[in-house]
């Protein structure tokens, strides 16, 4: 999910100001107050405690707060804004604290303040809709929506048809999602389109078709003017290969919201399924005109026909691009990609060496190199790669780097291996080769020499968190006897640098547990998980959470990772190790 991007906290919006008002109004009127033109005694000399209001202590540390965030340490920012704010009760604070948090890169402190904020603020739909965001963030897509529907149930407007959507396109379980769904359809007081559309799309991804048809059905009797309800009819007919129905739903569809683009998007790919090419080539005519002949939506039209191999529509679609001066990269990259499938092999290079410099152009060298090697040319796909690196002095790094996997593809490691050292003798302070010599070292199993090449890499640049990451975290993971320290000194130094890169925070935790402190290293791997949850962290978390002796955690975890990762060698190899983590009766 795109990053929320919030004001920075700058001298132009002090504290003082916003919070003072509020706080202190408890104290104005409060017992012994005087004017100024009273005797000058000790106004205060009879007054009673401060009970309500600023006092001195809260004072200080909001100015303390504000004047960190400013410093930009966001943590002790984070940190005095909150201890005022649960002190008083003060959801504004609370908000204030959560705001700072936000930029101290810290998942695990951002979620905790947002939670604090929440419980200051019950009924307030913002701190639903951060935590909400922030669990679809670390893959927690369950957590996200019980804050959804939470907000549902207080009244605010949630949409929830696409956030199942862009969770069952992320790869999410969706059995969770559904037992949730059902239970809040069982306590909604009158129904929610929205909630039957979204619960559809769950039955049908677990596989309860009927049941999502049946709801379907029902909601097309009561409500059958919702785009919605055809778009989603015809998309699982189309799942269903059911091209036909899919046809049928986008029509009727049409008739309620014409000119709807999804639902002629739709109508268009039935009727590609169906074999109706002309028929699909009008409605994507159509959607030209109705859109002004937008080069996003050709290109978006011609990949439909690619999906299904149908070529010439899909190249008549991309040729009126390729004419202007500002044609997408990725029009080429598809032209060359259709006239590769159609064997023309010179054709299709020319396409390739057209994508500029940018987001395609690697892609396109790519599909060219391999094009060509599969064509029997290796030695003009080299050629190829070297006159590139010779036009686009750019990516000469890159362009070597692809050259050496696609020897590595062919099985000539020797041919690599020659190229790399070649290179690094002309380019000896290329940190991205020498690096990528290191990683081939390590994959060889050859420890020393990944050293010397990653130590390279730190002494010309110091500063490269990658290089010193990679060294710590391997001299941890080896635990070598007598260079733990070493290690840790190492990942510290690349923590220093990118204090939120969740592979560091990984190494963090991992090291520690190698030192034999596994209590100090479950934070660090908590938080790891917490901003990027894959399967070697999740596997140092299992081991971790073993050791601590929580074993209901670990296994927890186990079967989240199986379910997640279809590949897992590292959750498989700690099975090995601890066959006792595995759940009884488990099918794996």
């Amino acid at each position: 999910m795109p990053r929320v991007t919030l004001p920075r906290i700058t001298r132009r919006f002090p504290l003082a100001p916003l919070v003072l008002a509020t706080l202190l109004a408890g104290c104005q009127g409060m017992p012994g107050a005087s004017s100024a033109a009273e005797p000058a005694e000790d106004p205060m000399a009879d007054a009673p405690p401060v009970t309500r209001g600023l006092d001195a202590d809260s004072l200080s540390g909001l100015l303390e707060a504000e004047l960190a965030g400013q410093r930009g340490d966001y943590p002790r920012a984070t940190r005095g804004f909150l201890d005022v704010a649960e002190r008083y009760g003060s959801a504004a604070l609370a908000e204030r604290a959560t705001l700072a948090a936000r930029f101290s890169e810290d998942a695990r402190l951002l979620e905790d303040t947002a939670r604090r904020w929440q419980a200051l603020a019950p009924q307030s739909d913002a701190p639903a809709r951060l935590l909400s965001s922030l669990a679809i963030q670390r893959g927690d897509w369950d957590a996200a929506l019980a804050q959804r529907l939470a907000a549902i149930s207080r009244g605010a407007q949630e949409e929830l048809t696409g956030f199942v959507e862009s969770a069952l396109e992320a790869g999410t379980d969706p059995a969770p999602l559904l037992a949730r769904m059902r239970e809040h359809l069982a306590n909604l007081d009158e129904t929610r389109h929205d909630s039957e559309l979204a619960t559809a799309l769950l039955e049908a991804a677990t596989g309860e078709r009927g049941a999502a048809e049946q709801r379907l059905a029902r909601l097309a009797r009561a409500a059958p003017e919702l785009p919605e309800l055809w778009q989603i009819r015809a998309r699982l007919a189309l799942e269903a290969d059911d091209p036909a129905s899919a046809r049928s739903a986008a029509r009727r569809g049409l008739e309620v919201a014409p000119g709807d683009p999804r639902l002629m998007l739709l109508l268009a790919r039935a009727e590609i399924r169906l074999g109706r090419i002309e028929a699909a080539e009008a409605t994507t005519d159509a959607l030209l005109d109705d859109h002004g002949d937008d080069p996003e939506l050709r290109l978006g039209l011609a990949r439909l026909f690619l999906e299904e191999e149908h070529l010439p529509p899909a190249r008549r679609l991309l040729l009126p691009l390729v004419g202007d001066d500002e044609a997408p990269p990725l029009a080429f990259l598809l032209l060359g990609a259709i006239a590769e499938e159609e064997d023309e092999v010179d054709n299709a290079l020319l396409y390739y060496r057209q994508v500029p410099e940018g987001e395609q152009f690697l892609n396109a060298r790519l599909s060219a190199a391999r094009m060509l090697i599969a064509d029997d040319r290796l030695l003009d796909a080299r050629t190829f790669l070297r006159l590139e690196r010779l036009r686009h002095e750019t990516y000469y790094s890159e362009l070597v780097s692809l050259e050496v996997e696609l020897l590595d593809e062919a099985g000539l490691d020797e041919q690599a291996d020659a190229l790399l050292d070649s290179e690094l003798s002309r380019r000896p302070d290329d940190e991205q080769l020498r690096y990528q010599r290191a990683m081939r070292a390590f994959t060889d199993g050859d420890l020393a020499a990944m050293e010397a090449d990653l130590r390279h890499v730190i002494e010309a640049a110091p500063d490269n968190a990658h290089a010193l990451n990679a060294l710590g975290y391997t001299l941890a993971d080896a635990n070598l006897e007598g260079r733990l320290e070493e290690a840790r000194e190492l990942i510290e130094r690349a923590h220093a640098l990118e204090p939120g890169n969740p592979a560091i925070l990984d190494s963090q935790g991992w090291v520690r547990y190698r030192q034999g402190d596994p209590e100090g290293a479950l934070p660090w791997l908590e938080r790891a998980w917490s901003a990027m949850p894959d399967q070697e962290i999740a596997a140092h978390l299992i081991e971790v959470l073993w050791a601590l002796g929580q074993e209901e955690r670990a296994r927890d975890l186990l079967e989240e990772s199986q379910r997640r990762f279809e590949e897992r060698p590292l959750i498989d190899e700690l099975l090995q190790r601890y066959p006792e983590l595995g759940v009884p009766g488990r099918d794996d």
